[in-house]
């Protein structure tokens, strides 16, 4: 359900969502490729969902007193211009990018390019950015007693350098002030 919102309301937390869910899947709790499909769909229905509402109401609100101000005329004659000339490479990029999600579907739409045109790269978009998501949290959650084993060892060395560190800067802060 977030994955869907989050193409309405960029700062809602579908990723933080998604990765609680596959990390449960890599617990046992849920099945990954449920918690995928579940997402994938969600943002891809959400995604078309305004994609046609810019495409039908977009072009008419933009022409109006308020729209104008919004976005006046020469700034949407650009965006439309971009979008012809990136199209699918541009669409499918930008939704792989936090919040410019949720600005791509609705401005195809206005932009008027066709259904598989924006939809098509805004679906292989949403599968990539999922799919990694969801696979690489699972996978963290299958293996968490070597993670944290891992980052047990790490944060010894970290430890120990800022250790040193604070060694190095408090010698040399004694030696400045010796002379």
């Amino acid at each position: 359900m977030l994955a869907a919102l989050e193409n309405v309301f960029p700062l809602v937390p579908a990723d933080t969502t998604v990765a609680l869910g596959a990390f449960l899947a890599g617990r046992g709790t849920l099945h990954a490729g449920v918690v995928f499909g579940l997402t994938w769909s969600a943002n891809v229905a959400g995604g078309a969902g305004v994609y046609w509402l810019g495409r039908r109401y977009g072009r008419a609100f933009f022409t109006r007193p308020t729209g104008r101000r919004l976005l006046p005329a020469p700034v949407l004659a650009h965006i439309e211009a971009q979008y012809r000339r990136h199209g699918a490479y541009g669409i499918f990029l930008s939704r792989l990018l936090p919040v410019w999600r949720a600005v791509v579907p609705p401005f195809a739409g206005v932009a008027g390019l066709s259904a598989p045109r924006a939809l098509v790269p805004l679906a292989l978009a949403s599968g990539l950015w999922y799919g990694t998501l969801t696979y690489g949290v699972a996978t963290l959650g299958t293996n968490l007693d070597a993670v944290l084993g891992w980052l047990a060892r790490v944060n010894g060395v970290l430890a120990g350098a800022g250790v040193l560190g604070l060694l190095a800067l408090a010698t040399w802060i004694w030696r400045r002030l010796r002379r």
